[in-house]
């Protein structure tokens, strides 16, 4: 009978990017295995991406967020990676940006790419108070989306750390249209459970509440929050009053995000 191994996880690292140390723990904890591969590396072609089932973009400020978070990132993997970018999407892997990430997929326009459209439609800029917010939000899942990351969830506490997050579309219609179509999959809910575009329970001002997108395959998801940074229970500000009142999670909830991963890779 013939070995099988885990799907492999590419978690590029460097330059200003600071969150690969709990990606890659939050990665293998779900039963990924994972590479750590700097920037340069990975556009000097020394890994493959055909090699591996997803990809993460992480956290962080990638290159000082010089000309706008996310920019020169999305400049150079488009300028050094345009073919194992496009093949690696195309071909059914899973393409994962978390805050610096997400603001990196939409500036290289892989999201939402409505109806084969490969231009700029959305961009994640400035929070609408102006400042960098770092702090605890509540987020919610679109039951009805076809994305693979945020299959089953329904309520999930998360950290968020950014300065721009604001989701922004060139038209309220193509928003109205994300968001009936599913293709908004995550969004800020106030503590009555409801969308919300109120501070602090959104803290940048997204129009909808949005906090995530994917596109129309469900495959690439860029998300605001930081899943990663909830991979132990005891990770939460609350741990303690959750541990004496018994509702303390048995693993860290932000898992979730990881292991839906994993189990579209294998099937499970």
């Amino acid at each position: 009978m013939a070995e099988t191994h885990p799907p492999r996880v590419l978690i590029p690292t460097g330059f200003g990017l600071n969150c690969e140390r709990e990606t890659d723990l939050a990665c293998r904890m779900v039963g990924f295995e994972t590479d750590l591969v700097h920037i340069s590396d990975l556009s000097a072609g020394k890994a493959t991406l055909s090699d591996y089932g997803m990809v993460v973009i992480i956290g962080g400020f990638s290159f000082g967020d010089h000309l706008g978070a996310g920019k020169v990132l999305s400049i150079r993997l488009l300028n050094t990676l345009p073919e194992p970018l496009a093949a690696f999407v195309d071909g059914g892997g899973l393409l994962l940006g978390i805050c610096n990430g997400f603001q990196t997929l939409a500036k290289m326009r892989l999201l939402p790419r409505l109806d084969g459209d490969d231009t700029q439609t959305v961009t994640v800029t400035g929070n609408e108070r102006g400042c960098f917010h770092d702090g605890w939000v509540t987020v919610a899942g679109d039951p009805d989306s076809r994305c693979i990351f945020t299959r089953g969830l329904e309520r999930l506490d998360l950290p968020v750390r950014h300065g721009e997050g604001r989701v922004v579309t060139t038209s309220p219609e193509l928003r109205s249209r994300l968001v009936e179509e599913g293709l908004a999959p995550l969004y800020y809910i106030d503590p009555q459970g409801e969308r919300t575009e109120e501070f602090p329970h959104n803290p940048n001002g997204s129009p909808d509440g949005i906090a995530g997108l994917c596109d129309t395959t469900g495959r690439v998801f860029g998300m605001m929050p930081h899943p990663e940074a909830y991979h132990s229970p005891l990770l939460h500000p609350q741990w303690p009053r959750q541990k004496r009142e018994g509702t303390l999670p048995a693993e860290g909830p932000g898992l979730i995000i990881f292991r839906n991963a994993f189990d579209y890779l294998t099937g499970t």
